[in-house]
């Protein structure tokens, strides 16, 4: 279950039930997160505006919740492949109508723009069933009432007079209290929600108990249960229709429901739930006081504090000296104040600081009127404006291009939290899936597991994971994969799993090998059918570009496994393979020329590294052979060196440099016993090398 609420006019702990909670409204644009992290099989549509009265007051407020709201949950929902979208409608479509009971095909003239924004949900709804092929049911509901609902919206009165009873206050009436309503409890409504969700119906139908009852009879029946205060009445609000009552003929019919719970039977339930939220909000701690009001004047006050204090200093230090310094003094004070405060408090330090020099001025025995024909007087408190104001300007920019920043931070890190939530979330439920998959012991699902060991952008690595991926999941004594050379008329042998006392071909004529042709030729799974001891039992072509890159064999199955549903299971295999190794293949064709010594055939040391840590880890596992030759070289012809040594080397053989002046080659498939064959090819093209004794 999964719940989005801006809360509102909601309240987290009506919620008792395990779900999944996003405070966000349903316009808003991270909701997308959610329906992309997740895949739901029914979206049930409850967010709106729902009070009439503020409907007719901000009815730019109740289109952006009910509409802007509405499309965006539905393009969500079509975006993503919901099954089934159940929206909340209202009675108050129809408007003020005499005919009662209204039915679904009565005509819509809604008086309230509430009424109006849930008739063009409606028909929202429909054109998405029409474009889109999204199956929508629209509930007219009728007026709702019950535990843990507000004081707002429609049904609002009955939790209204409920707040009221309570606490011993009258029941407030618009009106004369003849108005009727069809009042429906929520737990029958819950009830058709639910089943509508998983059953076949769709269009429009009204959600309702087909019986009037006044706002009065309400009154009555509180009075009766519950000894309600007296009634006090007040005028008729604007919007508010007469009179109303629907039929539910149609999904009783369409649905098999019917309401379970009369009037005084709802009244009951809800008046209980009522009791028991005060009884808790009694119980609960007060909540923690406000800051007080001094505290705020503290912090309204203490920047000017700080800076008389400030000043006081300053002239201090000033009466205090022999020499003005021009002013140093008073420049350093205003400085500081507008480093610390900003423009307003320097202002202030600019203020008192030429009134500081004046009565130095002053004090010195000069009249008022000739300091204002001094221009050095000017000079000076120019200077002490400028100052104030270059400095005052620079922190207040600073401090806004830092709020600004941290505002920004702030939003980023609120859409990180978000994300991150939803990732978690997403992990969670994935691993509980995968958890129940493996503990059900189907071989399909021990593939996920398994082929975790392809999670490789390295060839060599892919290759020796295959080997391990397809005997694990198809349980069988022997597995090989050959590459296809460039000129498809032979293949090598890259990776081996299974007996080693049984001695397998290092290389594939492909002329000679009809199961070969037949798979390079069809693209296909070769089965054994005839139990041919010429061919493995099954073969298959992994792609890379759209080419067979490799063919992967097995051998060594038991009969009874020799099905269709293991071809397939080998099929699939194959192809996950195939992703695997063409993810690698081409992550090495565009790292390329970070992987070789620049203008050479020479993996980095690291690279090669890498390599012979896999063949080293095949030999262990799987007593796959390989073979080391060094040989040392000029450092400064790399080049020539490299691409001679390349050109007798097999596609499956690789070169690198450990250190310095030490040339490294790296045979595959091989041993002590070709090594004599391998060297005297070397010595007959002057390249002196030598088997590695050991590890490097």
């Amino acid at each position: 279950m999964f719940i989005i609420d801006d809360l509102s006019t909601g309240d987290r702990d009506n919620i008792t039930f395990k779900h999944r909670g996003y405070q966000l409204s349903v316009e808003d644009p991270k909701c997308e997160e959610i329906f992309r992290s997740n895949r739901f099989d029914a979206l049930v549509h409850l967010a709106a505006q729902v009070s009439v009265a503020e409907s007719v007051n901000n009815p730019r407020l109740d289109s952006e919740s009910n509409v802007i709201g509405l499309v965006n949950m539905l393009n969500l929902s079509r975006k993503y492949k919901v099954g089934k979208f159940l929206f909340a409608s209202s009675a108050a479509v129809y408007g003020s109508n005499d005919k009662l009971p209204l039915v679904e095909t009565d005509e819509c003239n809604p008086v309230s723009p509430y009424g109006m924004s849930k008739w063009v949900g409606e028909s929202y709804c429909q054109k998405w069933t029409q474009l889109y092929d999204l199956e929508t049911v629209c509930f007219r509901f009728s007026n709702v009432y019950g535990p843990r609902q507000s004081s707002l919206g429609e049904g609002g009165v009955v939790s209204v007079f409920m707040n009221r009873a309570m606490a011993g206050q009258p029941l407030l009436v618009y009106g004369d209290g003849e108005q009727t309503r069809d009042f429906i409890y929520v737990g029958d409504v819950a009830d058709a929600i639910f089943r509508a969700s998983y059953t076949a119906i769709s269009g429009i139908y009204n959600l309702s108990t087909n019986t009037e009852n006044s706002v009065n009879e309400l009154v009555n029946v509180l009075q009766e249960l519950y000894e309600a205060g007296h009634v006090e009445h007040s005028e008729a609000r604007s919007g508010d229709i007469r009179h109303s009552s629907l039929s539910n003929a149609k999904i009783k019919r369409d649905l098999d429901w019917a309401p379970m719970y009369d009037l005084a039977e709802g009244l009951k339930r809800t008046y209980a739930w009522f009791q028991l939220r005060r009884s808790k909000a009694e119980s609960a701690p007060a909540l923690a006081a406000e800051p007080s009001s001094r505290r705020r004047l503290y912090k309204l006050v203490q920047p000017y504090v700080e800076n008389i204090i400030a000043f006081a200093l300053t002239a201090w230090i000033v009466w205090n000296q022999q020499d003005s310094s021009f002013g140093l003094i008073e420049l350093f004070y205003i400085t500081i104040i507008g480093i610390i405060y900003g423009n307003r408090q320097s202002i202030l330090a600019v203020i008192l600081s030429g009134g500081l020099f004046l009565m130095e001025k002053l004090n010195d025995g000069r009249e008022l009127v000739s300091l204002m024909y001094d221009p050095d007087i000017f000079f000076r408190l120019a200077i002490y404006l400028f100052i104030g104001l270059v400095v005052g300007y620079s922190i207040e920019r600073k401090n806004s291009l830092i709020q600004m920043k941290e505002k920004k931070l702030e939003e980023l890190n609120d859409r990180y939290e978000f994300l991150n939530g939803v990732y978690a979330e997403v992990r969670e439920v994935k691993d509980e899936l995968q958890q129940r998959i493996l503990n059900s012991g189907d071989s399909f699902g021990k593939i996920y597991s398994v082929t975790k060991e392809l999670e490789s952008l390295e060839p060599e690595k892919v290759f020796i994971g295959t080997v391990n991926v397809v005997k694990s999941i198809m349980n069988v004594q022997s597995v090989s994969i050959y590459t296809v050379s460039p000129t498809r008329s032979f293949m090598r042998l890259v990776a081996h799993a299974g007996d080693a006392d049984k001695s397998v071909e290092k290389s594939l004529r492909v002329e000679d090998h009809t199961y070969v042709r037949r798979v390079l030729s069809d693209g296909i799974v070769f089965v054994n059918k005839e139990l041919s001891s010429e061919a493995p039992l099954m073969c298959a072509p992994i792609y890379h570009n759209g080419e067979i890159a490799a063919l992967i064999s097995i051998e060594g199955m038991s009969f009874d496994k020799f099905s269709l549903y293991y071809q397939n299971l080998f099929k699939v295999t194959s192809e996950l393979v195939s992703s695997a190794l063409s993810r690698a293949l081409a992550y090495i064709e565009a790292a390329e020329g970070r992987r070789y010594i620049e203008g050479t055939s020479i993996l980095k040391k690291e690279v090669f590294e890498g390599i012979l840590a896999s063949k080293r880890k095949a030999k262990e596992t799987h007593r796959t052979p390989y073979l080391l030759l060094e040989g040392d070289i000029n450092q400064t012809a790399l080049k020539p060196i490299s691409d001679k040594v390349a050109s007798l080397l097999r596609e499956t053989d690789y070169i690198g440099m450990v250190r310095e002046g030490q040339l490294i080659v790296l045979l595959s498939q091989s041993t002590e016993n070709d090594a004599e064959y391998v060297l005297s090819r070397f010595a007959q093209n002057q390249i002196s090398m030598r088997v590695v004794k050991g590890e490097l």
